[in-house]
């Protein structure tokens, strides 16, 4: 689960609030083993997701490169390229 999470700093236009959001849900589904909390269990999970979210934007403001921005796009791109080299089915599909 957690391989989806993609890596957000230095990109060019920056992570999104919905990226940060994303990734923090992922990585708290991925910790606490539900895709989707039981009733008793969805305060606490969603309380999680914010602090993994807070502490996200914080470690992304607080990290300093002197790497050129990565363009988002280009990224993308390459990786859909390997994608298609790595598994051939899906991309006739």
């Amino acid at each position: 689960m957690c391989r989806n999470i993609k890596p957000l700093f230095n990109f060019e236009p920056p992570a999104t609030k919905n990226e940060i959001h994303e990734a923090a849900l992922q990585f708290v589904r991925k910790i606490s083993g539900y895709n989707a909390p039981s009733h008793a269990n969805e305060a606490a999970f969603h309380a999680a997701v914010e602090e993994v979210e807070k502490s996200v934007r914080t470690l992304l403001k607080s990290l300093e490169t002197n790497a050129p921005k990565k363009d988002r796009e280009l990224v993308a791109a390459k990786a859909r390229e390997r994608a298609k080299l790595r598994f051939p089915e899906r991309a006739t599909a």
